[in-house]
């Protein structure tokens, strides 16, 4: 499938694309539109769950209108579908849940969005939050979400059986968020692999960050992608600022597939972010060090294709190119010059119609 095409004599110099997908975001809890919001500096991942919960319990703006905010903005630089990483506890009942699924229903003629339900504030560890798990599955949410099981919920047993059990009982995918690192971690991503396995999901099972992947001297890194990919299993990393980004080609080398996503945009996690996966697949280059044509158009392909086939969009895996009906047109003479350039796109088409707000 060709990922670009050069659009006709008529339209001299434009570059046409697939949509874009952005494989992992959170945009229930952006301030995009809003006011500025004020970040204290958080040196545990305690501390920033303590902090993100703080903020969100002070926004003046419902979560509806500013997810759409930022959906809104997401579309109108290209991206056709997303998963969207909700957060579901106690603190907060199922009130993001509704709030997202209601802007993403606003958005539906030109967005689909995946709803993840994700639980930030601990799952076992803050009682009561598995029940509200389950419940949002009827209410809103599509995948069974799951976050460092060892390291915040402090039993991975535990934790898998939770969330695979869900996955199970409702025939539903799993996406875990896993920020731990070094051997203890790729024993978690093995144990993970052997239960998406042993639970028949294979290909169905995604693993956000996995930032143990980026530690290249780990004796036990081969294995454990080895394990992934028997797995089917993917990884879904942000090429965030100060955090580890894998080497792709390791990855791809051992089978394990790779989407993007922006992740936290102007949240309490982080001040930056667009919701553009044109600047985000910017990014993952810049990250990763790409430097060859072959490696600038990589970080194109993970960005539409990569995570089309991860979310499942149709519409961005049959791009066939400047005819599609489903297509991005830039300013560009060339793939890796758009992905260095980041321009905003000149048009979105979707159904063959340029989208209009």
């Amino acid at each position: 499938m060709p990922v670009t095409s050069v659009a006709g004599d008529d339209a001299a110099g434009v570059l046409v694309t697939p949509g874009f997908v952005d494989g992992h975001i959170h945009p229930d809890k952006t301030t995009w539109g809003s006011s500025w919001l004020s970040r204290r500096p958080a040196p545990r991942l305690s501390d920033l769950i303590s902090h993100d919960l703080q903020a969100q319990l002070g926004y003046a703006d419902g979560v509806e209108d500013q997810a759409y905010a930022l959906m809104r903005n997401a579309v109108e630089n290209g991206t056709m579908a997303m998963r969207a990483h909700v957060d579901v506890g106690t603190q907060i009942g199922l009130k993001n849940i509704h709030g997202v699924r209601a802007a993403a229903e606003r958005l539906a003629p030109y967005l689909k969005v995946q709803i993840v339900a994700f639980p930030q504030f601990g799952m076992l560890s803050n009682p009561g939050t598995l029940e509200l798990m389950e419940a949002s599955l009827s209410e809103g949410a599509d995948l069974v979400g799951g976050i460092d099981p060892q390291s915040l919920d402090g039993d991975l047993g535990g934790h898998l059986d939770a969330v695979f059990g869900l996955a199970r009982k409702y025939g539903r995918h799993l996406d875990i968020h896993l920020h731990d690192t070094g051997q203890d971690a790729l024993m978690q991503l093995r144990e993970i692999a052997r239960r998406t396995i042993a639970e028949g999901l294979q290909g169905l099972v995604t693993i956000g960050h996995a930032f143990a992947l980026c530690e290249p001297s780990e004796p036990d890194l081969s294995m454990t992608l080895d394990a992934m990919a028997d797995a089917g299993m993917w990884v879904a990393t942000c090429a965030l600022g100060a955090d580890p980004v894998p080497a792709l080609g390791l990855l791809e080398n051992h089978g394990v597939r790779v989407a993007l996503g922006s992740d936290a945009v102007r949240d309490s996690w982080s001040p930056f972010g667009t919701g553009s996966m044109v600047d985000r697949m910017h990014l993952l280059g810049y990250r990763t060090g790409a430097l060859t044509d072959a490696e600038l158009e990589h970080c194109l392909r993970i960005a539409t294709v990569g995570g089309a086939e991860l979310v499942g969009v149709p519409e961005v895996l049959g791009f066939s190119g400047a005819g599609s009906a489903h297509r991005v047109e830039f300013a560009a003479a060339s793939a890796p010059e758009l992905v260095v350039n980041r321009p905003a796109p000149l048009r979105v088409v979707r159904n063959g119609t340029p989208v209009t707000f």
